[in-house]
């Protein structure tokens, strides 16, 4: 299932772990030229600070969710490791993984409680999900299994996403 076409005020109402003042404050995305037909969530990564903001359809409602971005090995003098997207599970796109913190909705996000998960750093499971697999992936050159198989990818990632969402 694919996000339906959302207004600026739909997405700042959509969120579900922020603030008035936090909501007020999230960048948004450029919403025009977007191809909703092949998004199962909308997220984007905020220009100047370490967040990250999701929009997953749950039972036909639009949920946002405002995500932390741990910062990079790198920056912590380790060194950049590959890692496998919780959502998409793309075992090709592995080197644009980031941890991403959620704090919870209602009572226990004030309180500081918090869930994370590893997700593409710019939010980009929904064109990954889609790619071509490999043969090794497929086991199969068919067009008709290759298109099952993208088909259980996109129900993956939706399945993935909404389930994290649910749980903030």
């Amino acid at each position: 299932m694919h996000v339906k076409p959302l207004t600026e005020n739909e997405i700042r109402s959509s969120f579900v772990n922020a603030s008035k003042r936090e909501v007020s404050q999230a960048s948004l995305p450029v919403l025009d030229g977007l191809d909703w037909e092949r998004l199962e969530y909308l997220g984007w990564r905020d220009s100047k600070r370490p967040l990250g903001y999701a929009v997953v359809v749950i039972d036909d409602v639009p949920t946002g969710i405002i995500l932390r971005a741990a910062p990079p090995p790198t920056a912590l003098g380790g060194r950049r490791r590959s890692a496998i997207c919780a959502w998409c599970e793309d075992p090709i796109e592995t080197k644009d993984v980031s941890l991403y913190v959620a704090k919870r909705g209602g009572a226990a996000g004030r309180k500081g409680d918090t869930i994370g998960t590893l997700i593409c750093t710019e939010f980009v499971c929904s064109s990954n999900v889609r790619r071509k697999p490999t043969f090794t992936e497929l086991g199969s050159d068919d067009p008709t299994d290759r298109e099952l198989f993208i088909e259980r990818r996109i129900a993956g990632l939706t399945e993935r996403s909404a389930k994290f969402v649910a749980a903030i």
